[in-house]
C-alpha cells in the first residue's frame, strides 16, 4: 500500500473521556455508561476549520444538541453550544477568536408539523451566537433551502481580523459576506450593532462551488451560453477580496444539481439517492500549480473516464481505465485526493491513479496501481471526503486521516517493479517529492547497483543524479526549478498497462490581477514558461556537447596560441580551466578526509576541460534567464551546481565500494582482480557510459582508477580494445604507475609495450621527458622498433620518396615559401628525434640512427603523424 493514513482525528481516542465527563457531570441520576455510548456514536464532524480546528456534534444524553471542538495542536476539546432539543445540524463554524458561533440547522419534522398549524415555518435557520461567553443569538437566514457558513480566517503569519467576516452560501445559488464588528463590554465579547450587520453578494447563479480551506479561495462556476467559466474570488486579511481568476472551461458540464465541495460533512445527505451531481474538484500547490479534476460519464459501462485540466500548463490529459468489474458503479464513487505534488484518483477497490501535478508532460511518472498497491486500509467505500489537503475524513466513523506516501513502501515497490514506468515514477517520486537524503540516496544507489543491466527504456544513473541534483539546487535561487534539468528523459512513448491517456492544448488562463504575490505569482510565472516553451529554458547537454565537441577541437590550437601570443580561443580556455580549478577546489573541501575510494588527485586534461565548460556554460544560461540575479550570486550556483555533480558520482562509487567489500582495497596493478573488482569495474564503466551520454564530467582520478581495474580484472586482449573503443582513457598517473609496478617478465613486456604504442601524444611527451623514466627494457625498446620497421614494410610499396629540397619553381616567392617549409620540416624531424630518443631509451640509440641514416626518419614521422602521400 503506497498511500500511508495516519490517524488525526479519532471520537474514541480524542474526544470521549472528556465527553464522558460532560456528560455525565450533566446527566440524570441512573445513566449508565450503555447511553453514553450511544451517545457517542452520533458524534458527526461539521466543519474542519484553517488552522486544522474539528467542530463536531453530539447528541446528550437528555436529547440535547451540543456543539464541541478539537484543538489537534493541543489536543484539547472544547464546548460550543448546547441546544436543548434534537436538531439536525448543517453546517457550522467559530470564528479565529472564538468568540461567535455560525450555525445553520433544520427543525425537526415534528416542530414544523406543529408549527404549521399557526403559522408558516422556514425548514433552515442560520443562527449567529455569542458565545464569549453565550450570551444572544441573531436569527441571519430563515429559509427553506439549505443554508452553509464559514467564517474567514487571516493567514496563520498575520495578525487576526480586525473585524470577523462570515460566508454564507446558499442553495438557492448564491454568496453573502457578513462583516461583523465583535466589541468587549467588560468580560462578554458582543456584536456591535447585531440589527444592521453590512453584507455584500460575491456570487450567485452558479452551478457548482468549492471553498479552499487553506487558501481562503472560493471557486464558482458560471454557465454561459457559448462555454462554463470558472471563477475564483480570493479573499485577504484585511477584508478585502477579488475576483482574481475567470477560466472558460474546454468542456460542457450539465446542470444536475448544485454541488457543494468542502462545504458540507453532512453524512445523512451523503446517503440520499436521486440525480447525482457533478463530480468535479479544483486543487492548488504551493509550487503554482492549478488542476481541475472531472470525472465524465463513460461511454462503455466497463470503463471510467476522467480528465485532469492543467491550468499551469495549458493542456489537458483524458484517462480511460477498463475495469474487470462494474459493481454498478457511479460518478461519485471515483474520489480525487490534493496531495499537493500528486492528484490522487481512488475508486475502491480498483486502483489508484497518482497524477504528477507538477510535471504532467511524461507519463512514466505517474502512478498507476491496482491489487493490493491501490488499497487504503480504514476507509469506508462511499463516505469518504477530503475537507483540506492531503485529508481524508470518513464520515460514517468520524475519524479523520492525514493521507500521505509512505517511503518504506516506496522502496519497496522500487525493488518489486519490473516495469520501467513504475520504476521512473518511483525514483521520481523518492528524490523529488520525499526528498533526497543522505540515508535514502543509499538505497537508492543498492538499488542502482543491482539492477542498472534491467532497465531499458531509461538510465537510473542518470536519472538519480539529475533528480538528486535538482532536489539540491532548487531551494537556492527563485526559479531555478524552471532552468535545471529535473530528468533525464527528453519524451516517454511507452504504455502503461490498464490505463489509455490522450491529451488535448488548451488556451492559458489568464488572471484579472497584476502584480500577484505568492501562489498566484508562482502560477503567473508558470504559464509565462510555458508562453516561451518552457522545455528551452532548462540547460541542456546536447547545447554542452555541442561546446564541447567545439572545445576539444580548439584546444590542439591551444598549446599554439600560447606561444604565439594570441588571444581568442586562449582566453575563453583560460577562463574554462579557471572555472575548473573553482569547481575541484570546491569540491576537494567537502570530504578530503577518510575518502573510501582510492581516487587520485591527477591532472586530466579532458575531463578538467569538460567541468570548466559545464560550469561557464550553465553560468551563462542562468546569467540570460535570471538577470535580476548577481553575476556573483549565479557563478555561485554553478560552481555549486558542478561540484555537486561530482559529489554525486563520488557518492555512487562509495556506495559500491561498500557493498562488494573493498573497504582495505590497495591500488596495485601487479596482481589479478577479485570478482568483486570485477564486478566493480563493469558498474564504473555504466557511470562512465551515462556521464558520457549526459556529457558530465566526472571526479578527478576516475579514469585513473577505473583503467586500473582494467589492468587488474581484464585480458589483455580485451583491456587494449577497452582502450582503442575509448572506454578506457590512459592517463598519464595510471601509465607510470603500470611501468613502474609490473615486472619484465614476457606477459608484462607485451602490456607495456601494448601500452607505450597507444599513449596520448601529450602523456608520451611527459613520460618522455621525465629524467629517469622506467621505460628502460631493451625488450621493449627492441620490440618497439620492431613494430615500427613491420608498419613500414607494409607501407613500402604505396611509398613515394621524394627530394623536398630538389623541387624549384620559377616563381620566387613560392620558392622562398618552399624553402621555409623544408627548414620547418627539418626542425620537427629533429624534434621527433629527440623525443623518440627519450622515449625509447639510450639503449636504442644507435638503432634510430641508423634509421637517419637510411633516410627513414620521415616514414617514422609519418606513423606519427599520417599525411597523404601525394602531397
Amino acid at each position: 500500500m503506497l498511500l500511508h493514513l495516519s490517524t488525526r482525528f479519532d471520537p474514541q481516542r480524542d474526544a470521549a473521556s472528556w465527553l464522558a465527563r460532560q456528560s455525565l457531570a450533566a446527566a440524570p441520576r441512573g445513566a449508565d455508561a450503555d447511553n453514553f455510548l450511544e451517545s457517542l456514536e452520533t458524534l458527526h464532524i461539521v466543519n474542519v476549520e484553517r488552522n486544522g480546528n474539528i467542530i463536531y456534534t453530539l447528541k446528550g444524553i437528555l436529547g440535547h444538541t451540543c456543539i464541541g471542538l478539537y484543538d489537534p495542536n493541543s489536543k484539547t476539546n472544547e464546548h460550543l453550544y448546547t441546544f436543548e432539543k434534537d436538531l439536525h445540524v448543517i453546517s457550522c463554524s467559530v470564528n479565529n477568536e472564538k468568540t461567535l458561533l455560525a450555525v445553520s440547522f433544520l427543525q425537526s419534522t415534528e416542530e414544523v408539523r406543529a408549527n404549521l398549524l399557526f403559522q408558516p415555518v422556514s425548514k433552515c435557520l442560520t443562527w449567529l451566537i455569542e458565545i464569549c461567553p453565550v450570551n444572544d443569538v441573531k436569527v441571519l437566514k430563515a429559509v427553506d433551502s439549505r443554508i452553509r457558513v464559514q467564517f474567514l480566517y487571516p493567514v496563520a503569519e498575520a495578525h487576526a481580523f480586525p473585524e470577523s467576516c462570515l460566508l454564507l452560501i446558499s442553495e438557492d445559488k448564491y454568496v453573502e459576506k457578513f462583516d461583523i464588528r465583535v466589541v468587549k463590554e467588560g468580560h462578554t465579547a458582543v456584536i456591535e450593532n447585531p440589527s444592521h450587520l453590512p453584507k455584500e453578494k460575491i456570487a450567485d447563479d452558479f452551478i457548482w462551488i468549492q471553498w479552499d480551506t487553506l487558501e481562503q479561495r472560493l471557486f464558482y462556476i458560471v454557465p454561459k451560453r457559448s462555454r462554463d467559466i470558472l471563477n475564483c474570488v480570493q479573499f485577504y486579511p484585511d477584508k478585502s477580496f477579488t475576483l482574481i481568476l475567470e477560466v472558460p472551461l474546454e468542456f460542457s458540464l450539465t446542470d444536475t444539481g448544485l454541488k457543494l465541495v468542502n462545504l458540507e460533512c453532512d453524512y445523512y445527505q451523503g446517503q440520499e439517492t436521486g440525480p447525482q451531481p457533478l463530480n468535479l474538484q479544483v486543487f492548488t500547490s504551493e509550487k503554482g500549480c492549478m488542476c481541475i479534476c472531472h470525472c465524465i460519464t463513460p461511454v462503455n459501462p466497463g470503463e471510467v473516464t476522467y480528465s485532469v485540466f492543467f491550468l499551469h500548463k495549458g493542456c489537458s490529459k483524458t484517462y480511460t481505465v477498463a475495469l474487470e468489474r462494474t459493481d454498478s458503479l457511479q460518478a461519485k464513487d471515483i474520489l480525487f485526493f490534493n496531495l499537493d505534488y500528486y492528484v490522487a484518483i481512488f475508486l475502491p477497490g480498483h486502483f489508484l491513479h497518482l497524477v504528477n501535478a507538477q510535471y504532467p508532460d511524461l507519463m512514466c511518472y505517474n502512478f498507476f496501481l491496482t491489487g493490493e498497491d491501490a488499497k487504503i486500509n480504514g476507509l469506508h467505500k462511499s463516505t469518504i471526503v477530503s475537507p483540506l489537503k492531503s485529508v481524508v475524513l470518513d464520515l460514517s466513523t468520524g475519524r479523520m486521516f492525514t493521507l500521505e506516501i509512505n517511503k518504506q513502501a516506496l522502496l519497496q515497490f522500487l525493488w518489486n517493479s519490473k516495469l520501467d514506468g513504475d520504476r521512473l515514477a518511483t525514483l521520481h517520486c523518492l528524490l523529488l517529492h520525499v526528498g533526497s537524503t543522505t540515508e535514502l540516496e543509499t538505497e537508492i544507489i543498492k538499488w542502482i547497483s543491482e539492477n542498472t543491466s534491467t532497465c531499458f527504456t531509461f538510465d537510473p544513473i542518470q536519472e538519480f543524479i539529475i533528480a538528486s541534483l535538482y532536489w539540491r539546487m532548487c531551494p537556492e535561487a527563485i526559479n531555478l526549478n524552471k532552468l535545471l534539468p529535473y530528468t533525464s528523459l527528453v519524451c516517454w512513448n511507452e504504455l502503461i498497462p490498464g490505463i489509455t491517456c490522450t491529451t488535448h492544448i488548451n488556451s492559458l488562463p489568464v488572471l484579472k490581477a497584476h502584480n500577484c504575490k505568492g501562489f498566484w505569482g508562482k502560477l503567473v510565472s508558470s504559464l509565462e514558461c510555458v508562453k516561451c516553451d518552457e522545455s528551452h529554458l532548462r540547460f541542456d547537454s546536447k547545447v554542452l556537447w555541442r561546446e564541447w565537441e567545439k572545445l576539444r577541437l580548439d584546444k590542439l590550437m591551444y598549446a599554439l596560441f600560447q606561444r604565439t601570443g594570441l588571444k581568442g580561443i586562449t582566453t575563453y580556455m583560460a577562463t574554462v580551466f579557471e572555472y575548473a580549478k573553482k569547481v575541484l577546489s570546491n569540491f576537494n573541501t567537502w570530504s578530503t578526509e577518510g575518502r573510501l575510494v582510492p581516487l587520485f588527485q591527477d591532472e586530466d586534461d579532458q575531463q578538467q576541460l569538460l567541468t570548466g565548460l559545464m560550469a561557464v556554460q550553465l553560468k551563462d544560461h542562468l546569467m540570460r534567464h535570471l538577470p535580476y540575479v548577481s553575476k556573483k550570486r549565479i557563478e555561485e550556483i554553478a560552481v555549486d551546481y558542478v561540484s555537486k555533480l561530482l559529489d554525486l558520482t563520488y557518492r555512487i562509487m562509495e556506495n559500491v565500494w561498500k557493498k562488494y567489500n573493498l573497504d582495505s582495497w590497495v591500488f596495485s596493478l601487479g596482481q589479478r582482480g577479485t570478482s568483486n573488482e570485477i564486478l566493480v569495474f563493469h558498474f564504473m564503466c555504466r557511470m562512465l557510459r551515462a556521464a558520457r551520454g549526459m556529457c558530465l564530467p566526472l571526479p578527478p582520478g576516475f579514469h585513473t582508477l577505473h583503467t586500473g581495474l582494467g589492468v587488474r580484472c581484464l585480458p589483455l586482449y580485451t583491456l587494449l580494445l577497452y582502450v582503442d573503443q575509448g572506454v578506457l582513457h590512459l592517463t598519464e598517473t595510471c601509465v607510470l604507475k603500470l611501468l613502474k609496478e609490473l615486472d619484465n617478465t614476457e606477459k608484462k613486456e607485451k602490456l607495456k609495450l601494448a601500452i607505450l604504442t597507444r599513449l596520448p601524444e601529450a602523456i608520451g611527451n611527459k613520460v618522455g621527458q621525465l629524467p629517469s623514466h622506467p621505460v628502460v627494457s631493451t625488450t621493449v625498446v627492441r620490440n618497439y622498433v620492431k613494430l615500427l620497421f613491420e608498419k613500414l614494410r607494409n607501407k613500402w610499396p604505396s611509398m613515394l620518396l621524394v627530394d623536398r629540397s630538389s623541387a624549384q619553381i620559377e616563381f620566387l616567392p613560392l620558392n622562398y615559401l618552399v624553402a621555409i617549409l623544408t627548414e620547418v620540416d627539418h626542425q620537427d624531424t629533429a624534434r621527433e628525434l629527440i623525443a623518440f630518443e627519450n622515449v625509447i631509451g639510450n639503449e636504442a640509440i644507435e638503432t634510430v640512427c641508423c634509421l637517419v641514416n637510411l633516410g627513414w626518419i620521415l616514414e617514422l614521422e609519418t606513423l606519427q603523424n599520417p599525411v597523404d602521400s601525394s602531397q
